[in-house]
């Protein structure tokens, strides 16, 4: 697993832009509600940053990405497929796009 991982940072890192603001989603970061979603997307926006999230494979993301990584947020405590990981992580995208916008999707407080 560990020359897997390294193998599928190395890949990764190769393709995201060097100055981009990486955020690795890993069960071992932090929780996000989708208002500071919202917040920390917003932050970007102003300073005009690139976005890279990054899931990672079956066994995880190696260590040179979650270095890189200027954030480290989890989705859950549990586990997902990769594709789940990615609907969930399109969907928080959405939802906090809407949040910004001031549109009635989200019903959160």
């Amino acid at each position: 697993p560990d020359a897997v991982r390294a193998a599928e940072a190395e890949r990764l890192l190769r393709r995201l832009p060097a100055d981009a603001d990486l955020v690795a989603l890993t069960r071992e970061g932090r929780a996000w509600d989708s208002r500071g979603l919202a917040t920390y997307l917003e932050e970007g926006a102003l300073h005009a940053r690139d976005r890279a999230f990054v899931i990672g494979g079956a066994f995880g993301l190696g260590e040179a990405v979650l270095a890189r990584a200027s954030w480290r947020w989890s989705l859950s405590a549990l586990t997902f497929p990769h594709e789940v990981a990615r609907l969930v992580l399109v969907e928080q995208l959405y939802r906090a796009g809407t949040i910004l916008r001031g549109e009635p999707y989200h019903k959160g407080s």
